[in-house]
């Protein structure tokens, strides 16, 4: 992973919006899925496909990949628009979304897509399955590493916990975890339903590096990936505080956008939001 310049950082910002308006039209195409995360996790998954990965999308099978595993499947919308813009599949396909015989589940299937590690769909074992990869790849003596994908909800499961301890215990450096803290799930906001602060506290007493960023901020997650990879005793985890909703003012902050999809009318002002926001971020970098 190269530094990040001035230059590509516009163009991850760029590319980051554009995603958002994938994730809105094929969420409306489908009838169905979840908008709050997905558009919350467009700036780390641009910048994840589009800088920090060591990926090859015309070799999804590379042995020496990075490997991506998303434990919270169901903000799939924003992987499978960013792994399309990256070149996995063709963009005319995100319209099949969660379609009869679609490679595009509403969950991650692995096997039916080239570049999905994982098959996802409950929560609180995405970690589990990162760690594997990670442990194999350490005893292997690969120079690649692993990153998984978490929602701050998925905390509240038990298994999660054990795979968290596991990790702390055989030092696996080689391992980033990213967790979407956006404070929201389906039911409401996280520390209502069950609070899980302090995470930092938590992961720490494991034996986790922890990083708190802004993960709207593409540079400073990008800087904090770079953190994470020179770390050799304690796999890191980047607490990534996100607005849910991002981009699309009447979502934002709003869980009831958690799992529904936006009608005609609701696709329309959230492109023109984002069409807007795109025309802004394009004229600020000219």
């Amino acid at each position: 992973m190269e530094p990040l310049h001035e230059k590509k950082l516009k163009h991850l910002e760029e590319v980051a919006n554009r995603v958002r308006e994938g994730i809105v039209d094929m969420l409306f195409e489908a009838g169905s899925g979840h908008s709050a995360g997905p558009l919350g996790m467009a700036d780390i998954f641009t910048a994840m496909y589009f800088h920090v990965l060591n990926h090859d999308p015309k070799k999804p099978n590379w042995p020496e990949r990075d490997r991506l595993v998303l434990s919270n499947g169901h903000i799939c919308p924003v992987q499978y628009v960013a792994m399309a813009y990256a070149g996995y599949f063709p963009i005319d396909e995100l319209s099949t979304l969660r379609k009869l015989n679609t490679r595009l589940q509403g969950h991650p299937h692995r096997g039916a897509l080239p570049g999905i590690e994982t098959t996802s769909g409950p929560l609180g074992s995405g970690l589990s399955q990162a760690i594997g990869m990670a442990l194999a790849s350490k005893l292997d003596k690969k120079k690649n590493r692993i990153y998984c994908m978490l929602s701050d909800g998925e905390h509240e499961e038990g298994n999660h916990w054990e795979a968290v301890m596991f990790a702390g215990k055989n030092k696996l450096s080689n391992l980033t975890a990213v967790i979407d803290r956006n404070n929201i799930q389906i039911d409401g906001d996280t520390e209502s339903v069950m609070p899980l602060e302090s995470l930092r506290d938590k992961y720490e007493s494991f034996r986790w590096n922890v990083i708190d960023v802004d993960g709207h901020n593409i540079e400073r997650f990008v800087d904090a990936v770079f953190e994470a990879k020179a770390i050799y005793e304690r796999p890191t985890v980047i607490i990534a505080h996100t607005i849910p909703g991002k981009g699309v003012s009447f979502m934002e902050k709003d869980y009831k956008w958690h799992g529904k999809p936006p009608n005609k009318e609701e696709a329309r002002e959230a492109l023109s939001e984002l069409r807007t926001l795109g025309r802004r971020i394009k004229s600020e970098h000219e």
